[in-house]
């Protein structure tokens, strides 16, 4: 199933200037394997070189932090939106 992944501004010129694609997959972790053999250049980004979420990237499928769901086990419908913010620190 296809679902839209909405991609912060940094992350864009790895996915051709969009700022959101399509991308398949019944897990949030399919989901961002069909992003990265889509776009190669986003796989850095998203993923440690042990295939676990970078740390400093937040995913919300919907309005939900995927951490509460299962992570990269999370699963998708077809309807729903993946949103990826890059971890901002500070103070």
């Amino acid at each position: 199933m296809s679902v839209a992944v909405r991609l912060p501004a940094i992350l864009r010129p790895s996915a051709g200037g969009e700022a959101t694609v399509q991308a398949e997959g019944a897990t949030v972790g399919e989901v961002f394997d069909d992003l990265v053999a889509k776009h190669p250049g986003l796989k850095d980004q998203l993923l440690t070189p042990e295939g676990d979420l970078h740390r400093h990237l937040n995913v919300f499928l919907n309005d939900d932090d995927i951490r509460y769901l299962g992570k990269l086990d999370a699963k998708v419908a077809e309807t729903d939106t993946l949103t990826l913010m890059p971890a901002v620190a500070g103070g």
